[in-house]
């Protein structure tokens, strides 16, 4: 089929890494692997801080325009099977798929959208409203957790959804060679305002609490605004345990990864995060807090320990535990490993993704 790929958050093709973009490739890539024939349709970014203000009527232009060059390209050059959104949101709503795919007849179908009932109260109602309105026009409505699945039923029970758990290409976590060293320690996140850096304030004040003779070290990855902050939250420590990285390639990160033995990581405000299903792939069991869409990666007791949210000494305990336990946290790490790479893989996620794109409506190849 040929599928018209839209991000309205972040383009696949955007220079700045994220999970989100990542995200985007590899549904591009697990749709190619399907036989589909996709192309980013458009580059236009509708992201707005605040649902009223500046920029608004600037955006609304651009959309226009934007959907009036596509409109003459499908006349000139036919159109797609399917139109496919990739998170449209509060913030980010699709500007161009749902009036497009009305005028010319073309399947409509998003991913990982979200609706936030707590929103409305922020001045967010109408554009909550023009959300639902375009989930209802969508053929199906793909998401990646259940409690994503949840929200959007909640809000309009009627909805067309199904499940895709999340996944990523383990490829290069396979061929990578593991040689963890014991009390080593991974992180990889961006270093940014918000959820990012209330986990790595978490990830510090849980580190206070080890004991002082336990010769453990963290390898942090990650670069981004807020980078001094995060510098600063670890500065008590000494020097040696703090392995500063940076921004790293796919390459580099499978390398770090492979010589740590856990991966640590609170998780404040996760929609899922990939990371931690790269770690798990690279044999690394994960110690998280059990919060947002962490559950859907991780598997407590059995790939890795969830703490209570906000429970500083329950976390430090937990990765006491998996440091002190080297059985336990082979066991974890085989069977975090075995989860990554056989249940969320590029190539199982095609095959998922690939019987919901062949079972739309009027679909049939």
């Amino acid at each position: 089929m040929k599928i018209a790929f839209y991000s309205p958050l972040k383009s696949p093709n955007h220079p700045v890494p994220s999970g989100d973009r990542l995200m985007a490739r590899l549904l591009i890539r697990a749709l190619q692997l399907g036989g589909h024939e996709v192309e980013v349709v458009s580059e236009l970014r509708s992201f707005q801080r605040e649902p009223v203000g500046e920029g608004q009527d600037s955006l609304k232009l651009a959309a226009e325009r934007e959907r009036e060059g596509i409109a003459a390209a499908w006349q000139r050059d036919g159109t797609p099977d399917v139109w496919f959104c990739y998170h449209p949101y509060y913030k980010a709503r699709d500007l161009l798929g749902p009036s497009l795919c009305q005028s010319f007849g073309v399947t409509y179908v998003t991913a990982e959208a979200s609706y936030s009932p707590k929103r409305n109260g922020m001045g967010w109602e109408t554009i909550q409203a023009e959300l639902l309105a375009d989930l209802r026009l969508a053929a199906v409505n793909i998401c990646f957790t259940e409690r994503d699945r949840q929200g959007l039923l909640n809000a309009e029970p009627l909805l067309q959804s199904a499940l895709l758990p999340p996944f990523i290409d383990t490829a290069l976590f396979e061929k990578t060679a593991s040689s963890p060293i014991r009390y080593r320690m991974a992180a990889v996140a961006m270093m940014r305002a918000g959820d990012k850096l209330s986990s790595y304030r978490a990830l510090s004040q849980a580190l206070q609490h080890l004991p002082e003779d336990c010769p453990w070290s963290l390898d942090i990855v990650g670069d981004g605004p807020e980078r001094e902050t995060v510098h600063g939250l670890f500065d008590s420590f000494d020097h040696e345990r703090i392995i500063w990285h940076g921004e790293q390639t796919p390459e580099n990160i499978a390398t770090i990864l492979s010589r740590a033995s856990l991966y640590v990581w609170p998780g404040h405000g996760e929609a899922y995060g990939l990371a931690y299903l790269e770690a798990q792939a690279a044999g690394l069991p994960v110690v998280a807090e059990k919060v947002a869409g962490v559950p859907a990666v991780v598997t407590s007791g059995k790939t890795g320990l969830l703490t209570e949210a906000g429970n500083t000494e329950a976390y430090a305990d937990a990765l006491l535990l998996l440091m002190k336990d080297e059985t336990l946290r082979l066991e974890m790490a085989a069977r975090a490993r075995h989860f990554a790479i056989a249940e969320r893989s590029l190539g199982s996620a095609s095959a998922a993704l690939d019987a919901i794109i062949k079972s739309l409506p009027g679909e049939t190849s």
